[in-house]
């Protein structure tokens, strides 16, 4: 779906804060010289680098906050109608949990399996990004290309599942998954034009993967940059057959 660019439309990108969110901003900001990006966060924004960049308009969201995620959808809607005449297009979803500071790891065993450990991860990877769903795809085009796209993760298959562990995180990415081909078939009947899927950025050198990068192929770990523009020159490309799949960086499908 790539932009009209005689009308400008609005591109929202959720987890902007975080390394490959960034580089989201960046990138649609790049490709859409007259669009708007809004970039929502916790910290209620992207970057102070982009403080001077007029299409670029920032507001917090916290996905475990469903009031949060409300405001929202109502800031994106006001964006479109008074700024965007193209409608609002494009919604990314660039947000994950794999650990955290205060403890939080990947379960190498069910004897470390937690069920507040379990709650927090479905939270974030999965119930989050439903529910901007929920709110957002409401408030794009039924009768124009439009595309919702949430960071999914190979480890998420579970065809493809060959060494277990990662309970919680492989778990809740495979619900998202579910969560998305829903998401696509309940959208379909309204928005013909439509594409919902998940996309697999690949193991990109941030936050997230810092801790798990040693046994990564030479190669294969990403700068937030190239993942990114990938990951748009993928959705660009994807057709309204292809709702309700989960796509990789370099445009292969990812098994169920």
């Amino acid at each position: 779906m790539p932009p009209d660019h005689a009308s400008p439309q609005l591109n929202v990108v959720v987890g902007a804060g975080g390394g490959l969110g960034r580089a989201l901003v960046q990138t649609l900001l790049e490709r859409n010289p007259a669009g708007l990006v809004l970039a929502l966060s916790r910290s209620g924004g992207a970057s102070e680098a982009f403080n001077a960049e007029p299409r670029l308009y920032q507001a917090s969201i916290d996905l475990t906050d469903e009031p949060s995620i409300v405001a929202a959808a109502a800031h994106a809607r006001a964006l479109r109608d008074t700024l965007a005449p193209g409608g609002l297009r494009r919604v990314i979803v660039a947000t994950g949990l794999l650990h955290h500071a205060d403890g939080l790891r990947p379960e190498k065993s069910m004897a470390a399996l937690d069920a507040n450990t379990l709650a927090r991860l479905f939270a974030v990877n999965a119930i989050g990004p439903a529910l901007v769903a929920s709110n957002f795809l409401p408030l794009m085009p039924r009768d124009a290309p439009a595309a919702f796209a949430a960071l999914s993760a190979r480890v998420g298959s579970i065809s493809d599942n060959r060494l277990g562990g990662w309970y919680g995180y492989r778990a809740s990415k495979a619900a998202l998954n579910m969560l998305i081909r829903n998401l696509a078939i309940e959208w379909s009947r309204t928005a013909k034009q439509s594409v919902c899927v998940g996309l697999h950025p690949g193991t990109v050198d941030t936050g997230l993967s810092r801790p798990f990068q040693g046994n990564v192929a030479d190669g294969r770990l990403f700068t937030p940059a190239y993942s990114a523009n990938c990951l748009i020159d993928v959705l660009d490309q994807l057709a309204p057959a292809d709702s309700g799949k989960v796509f990789a960086w370099d445009g292969s499908e990812v098994p169920a």
